[in-house]
């Protein structure tokens, strides 16, 4: 394990490329993580930077890397998680600045909305909770964001998860939806830019099922004593291939009867 000085310099290290944005050729030796343990202790670090600045707090968790064929190319067996906040979300936006980003990557996504702060003492939750753990749910965009200079498999993992999975922007609809409105085994997302579809995915490319990744998730940080509160949200992974983003671009997310985001990246 690492010693807990460079865990917190390592944090202080990402912070201030995220902050500046600046990308990342490597990490310094001593200040990677070589295990998942020592990656989330660094972005549980991160997070408290991040909660340092102003008018910023935790509105929940995002779920990366939910595909097997994603987890493959990372050479893991599970997904990775990281954290969303205030200072970088928004509701519909109308323009989203390219200068915001380094190497930026759209991904559509399901989020769900938490109904009451989580009882982690009657963790493992399983799908029969489903309606007493969330009252609802939204569409949404990631925009996640690998500011190494290298492919993802260089990247790998533990560098993802301690960057906070890789997570910089959250965008999501103004309507809350019931549960009920749609089947979470089979309904169809599709993305666009510039008019042109670019993707088209399923919500079952997530986990299957986009419940299920909730679940791992609530699951997953229980372990650790952490909970989710009411109002949070779980983004549970995206539903079809992570697109790069390039200025001028008009977004399109159409989430069939759910309604479309859509956006301009300038």
């Amino acid at each position: 394990m690492m010693e807990y000085i460079d865990i917190q310099e390592s944090a202080k290290f990402l912070f201030k490329h995220r902050q500046n944005k600046l990308s990342i050729n490597d990490l310094p030796n001593i200040l990677t993580p070589k295990n998942d343990k020592d990656a989330y202790i660094i972005q549980e670090e991160l997070k408290l930077l991040y909660l340092s600045l102003k008018d910023n707090i935790s509105i929940g968790k995002k779920v990366g890397c939910t595909s097997l064929d994603g987890q493959k190319q990372l050479d893991i067996t599970e997904p990775f998680y990281g954290n969303l906040f205030s200072r970088f979300y928004e509701i519909e936006p109308k323009n989203i600045s390219s200068k915001k980003f380094s190497k930026p990557f759209i991904e559509p996504e399901i989020a769900l909305r938490v109904k009451e702060d989580i009882n982690i003492s009657h963790a493992p939750f399983s799908i029969k909770d489903i309606n007493n753990l969330f009252d609802g749910f939204v569409c949404s965009l990631e925009i996640v964001d690998f500011r190494f200079n290298k492919n993802l498999k260089e990247i790998g993992a533990y560098n993802l998860i301690a960057t906070n999975g890789a997570s910089e922007f959250w965008i999501r609809n103004s309507e809350v939806f019931s549960m009920n409105k749609i089947n979470f085994d089979d309904h169809e997302v599709i993305i666009s830019f510039n008019n042109q579809i670019v993707g088209e995915g399923n919500v079952n490319k997530v986990m299957k099922n986009p419940l299920n990744s909730a679940l791992w998730l609530i699951n997953k940080i229980s372990l650790k004593g952490e909970a989710l509160l009411k109002g949070q949200f779980i983004s549970t992974g995206t539903c079809t291939k992570a697109h790069e983003l390039a200025p001028n671009t008009k977004v399109n997310a159409n989430f069939g009867e759910l309604g479309q985001i859509e956006f301009n990246y300038n």
